[in-house]
């Protein structure tokens, strides 16, 4: 009895003291990372390298790596930020930089480069000079992510000036800049896109979460100002893309990060969808997989487990302690370490789940989430446990704990000036690539904010529901059996070339093209396949021609079907 209470004794102060440490960098870096933010945009920080006015530069490196340019994605998110903090008076000083910000965003979009003009896809380039000039290198191109990024920033922008009346500027500067990217979402969101580390020609569910967020907010902006011949349109994308969102579950407990790749699929990717589509009002929803869903949870777990065996600054750390987190455990990348931005991320899930559990004085433990739980506290069953409880008690303060770990991970290996870089070495921390990251930096103000309790303005995700669900055996949506759908696809074909197919659910093999299903051809030139698809969902699918080692994709974009509720289907399409 002695031995355990000593023990329990000896956990709490080695709590206390990482709280300590935590909040001391909270309070050191919080300054320092907004610094090392305004350094880097143009025209006036010292670190902007001659950009023009309110462009992001992604950092002042121009040599192994070269990151001298403006990613669309990484401005979006840092204004994002600094457009938060605006409109909830965590910092009012920066109404200029935001202004700036729009008027070069209204330059870009016109700027015509290697993916087109701005009518013909030119909205989906991922990166442009600092002087506002196309790059025209080869690059990982489109990037569909970023129009969705910059019209979320915007409509929190303008749904900020309207409490202040500012309905002019709102129609007439904001508006015809958001309508641009989100005519540009619903077009395109069911055509291929790279994913936010610029390596997977597929689709990948960051995208797609932010996408369908965009959508979202686009509609009720349109509503609130009149501009409501988009409406419809807009509605319509945004119930497939959240029907589209769902394919990404992976029955194994985790989110799938992109459709293509190769690859486990385990990826910081996730972590960041959920918290870059936060919306307290939602609750635990696992439909739009909110921070303190089950599915949420459980990938979370998964994703940082996927990291503890092959950082060396991991080794020797038990299940419950936090661990540095790279991009996903193939990496290569600059040898494959640690990012600050992704280890930040885990807090920040944590943080905005702990809001929204405190919120609604409640948690829910469900069969799915149960693992994560069973971190904190090793008896803990199915079920849901009020704010009064002891459980909930034990398990908040255990995740706290825990984020508050993952903090103290990036604290552990900031340099004592406060730089953050892109990555930290795997096998001493040391800070490597691309130094002062505007990503990192912005990532560090969204994970002290959500540690400080800060809720940002809710963006529609509450009540919203779909005929599509995800099977999880644990409180997700859910779609109930199978039916029989049966595939012919006319194609014409050379002898020896065969036809195969592959999609967005486990039976079309995850579009995992090795492991195509192969068609038969007793019917020449109509291909056929029959297979058990789940019931009640949207099915996303592509043909493929293999001839010896060549392997030849139709088209975009994608095929789809939605699935009966019961009973059998039958698809006929042609190749092209």
């Amino acid at each position: 009895m002695l031995f355990s209470t000593l023990c329990g004794f000896l956990v709490i102060g080695q709590t206390l003291a990482q709280s300590s440490t935590v909040d001391a960098y909270v309070a050191s870096q919080s300054p320092l990372a907004k610094a090392g933010l305004l350094a880097n945009i143009g025209p006036s920080g010292s670190k902007s390298m001659g950009a023009k006015s309110g462009i992001v530069v992604a950092s002042p490196s121009n040599v192994n790596p070269d990151y001298l340019y403006t990613w669309t994605r990484d401005s979006a998110l840092v204004f994002q930020t600094i457009i938060d903090q605006f409109s909830l008076s965590i910092d009012t000083s920066t109404r200029g930089e935001i202004d700036n910000y729009v008027a070069a965003q209204a330059i870009i979009q016109q700027v015509s480069n290697p993916s087109g003009t701005i009518t013909t896809g030119g909205l989906g380039e991922p990166k442009f000079n600092i002087d506002e000039t196309a790059f025209t290198g080869a690059w990982g191109r489109p990037q569909r992510d970023g129009p969705a990024l910059r019209s979320i920033a915007l409509i929190t922008w303008a749904n900020f000036l309207l409490t202040e009346g500012n309905t002019s500027y709102v129609t007439n500067t904001l508006w015809p800049l958001i309508s641009n990217d989100l005519n540009y979402v619903a077009q395109n969101w069911n055509q291929s896109t790279f994913d936010l580390w610029e390596e997977v020609d597929s689709s990948s569910f960051f995208t797609t979460a932010i996408q369908h967020r965009g959508l979202r907010q686009g509609v009720q902006l349109a509503n609130t100002i009149g501009q409501t011949s988009v409406v419809s349109s807009w509605t319509t994308q945004a119930g497939n893309l959240l029907c589209f969102l769902q394919s990404y579950w992976n029955t194994a407990g985790y989110i799938t990060a992109n459709t293509g790749g190769g690859r486990s699929g385990k990826d910081a990717n996730t972590v960041l969808a959920s918290i870059h589509t936060f919306d307290a009002a939602a609750g635990c929803d696992a439909l739009t997989f909110q921070p303190c869903s089950d599915v949420a949870l459980s990938n979370l777990l998964t994703y940082v487990t996927a990291f503890r065996s092959i950082y060396s600054i991991n080794s020797g750390l038990a299940n419950n302690v936090a661990a540095a987190t790279g991009r996903y455990p193939e990496d290569s990348y600059m040898g494959g370490n640690p990012w600050y931005l992704t280890t930040l991320a885990v807090s920040e899930q944590l943080y905005d789940s702990l809001i929204v559990w405190n919120q609604q004085k409640s948690l829910n433990v469900t069969s799915l989430s149960l693992p994560f739980f069973q971190l904190f506290d090793a008896s803990v069953t199915v079920g849901t446990y009020t704010s009064t409880s002891s459980t909930f008690t034990t398990l908040t303060t255990g995740v706290k704990t825990f984020a508050d770990g993952f903090v103290a991970t990036v604290a552990k290996y900031t340099p004592s000036s406060g730089s953050l870089s892109e990555q930290y070495s795997k096998s001493d921390g040391s800070p490597l690539s691309a130094t002062d990251l505007t990503w990192s930096y912005a990532a560090t103000l969204t994970s002290f904010d959500a540690r400080a309790g800060v809720i940002p303005t809710s963006w529609g995700a509450k009540g919203l529901t779909s005929s599509c669900g995800i099977s999880t055996g644990g409180g997700g949506g859910s779609s109930s059996g199978t039916v029989s759908v049966t595939f012919n696809v006319d194609a014409t074909t050379v002898f020896g070339e065969n036809i195969y197919i592959c999609g967005s659910v486990d039976a079309l093999q995850n579009w995992d093209p090795d492991t195509a299903l192969i068609l038969s051809a007793a019917t020449y030139p109509i291909w056929s396949i029959t297979v058990n698809l789940p019931a009640s969902t949207q099915v996303q699918y592509k043909y493929i021609r293999k001839f010896g080692s060549s392997l030849t994709w139709e088209s975009d974009p994608n095929d789809v079907i939605n699935t009966p509720s019961g009973g059998s289907f039958i698809e006929n399409d042609t190749w092209r």
